[in-house]
């Protein structure tokens, strides 16, 4: 969700003057349990797509799943030291 995204849902979904808090968290061990339980475990709040990968790329796919969602930062750090001159449209 970017900038426009939340003015326009806040307008849309909440009374004007009514206090909203937004949060945002690194990743799922970082929220609250009561947060999770509304958001990611509930079926009704939750979308989940289906990615289908070709063949031919899994191995390519499987590696950068783990550099950049594994357990070692190092790869991750590296990663978005080579990369970090194309980044485009950045949410900071």
């Amino acid at each position: 969700m970017n900038d426009d995204d939340r003015v326009r849902r806040l307008k849309r979904d909440f009374k004007q003057g009514s206090k909203v808090e937004i949060s945002r968290f690194k990743g799922l061990g970082e929220m609250p349990v009561k947060d999770l339980k509304q958001t990611t475990m509930d079926p009704a709040k939750r979308t989940l797509l289906r990615v289908v990968v070709p063949p031919e790329d899994r191995a390519l796919t499987s590696d950068r799943v783990e550099s950049l969602m594994g357990r070692k930062p190092e790869l991750r750090f590296r990663f978005i030291q080579e990369h970090a001159r194309s980044a485009e449209l950045l949410d900071v």
